[in-house]
């Protein structure tokens, strides 16, 4: 059974705090990159393109973990270990703009390249840690 995210949780993912989210190479060395995360239930949202190392490394392996550090609070963290359940290009652009409104207070995505295609990522936790300072 998965774990579930506590109420204190749940508002550090409201707060505009940029997540770090490690995948696997496909030599299996870790890749590490700052994104923009959302829940939706207990799952985690993320938004990425396709074509960059996330996105292709999600795609080919559904491990994954997931951090947090409360900016306020630099010894408030949530790391998460998971599963991609989740990985598709429909409405992927309504989702980058409403994580663009979020941490950067515009709407639409202002870094769009010609010809990108956005991806959702969902990301089940199959674990999560807690640390309060």
């Amino acid at each position: 059974m998965a774990d579930t995210f506590t109420p204190a949780s749940r508002a550090l993912f409201e707060k505009k705090v940029l997540a770090h989210i490690a995948s696997l190479d496909p030599d299996g060395s870790p890749n590490v990159s700052p994104v923009w995360v959302e829940l939706d239930g207990e799952d985690i949202v993320i938004n990425t393109a396709l074509g960059r190392a996330k996105a292709r490394n999600l795609a080919n392996d559904s491990r994954v973990a997931v951090s947090l550090t409360d900016p306020d609070n630099p010894t408030d963290t949530i790391s998460v270990r998971g599963t991609v359940v989740g990985f598709t290009t429909e409405g992927a652009d309504d989702v980058i703009d409403r994580l663009s409104k979020k941490y950067t207070g515009i709407d639409p995505y202002p870094y769009r390249r010609e010809g990108e295609v956005r991806v959702t990522v969902t990301i089940r936790p199959d674990r999560i840690s807690r640390q309060l300072s």
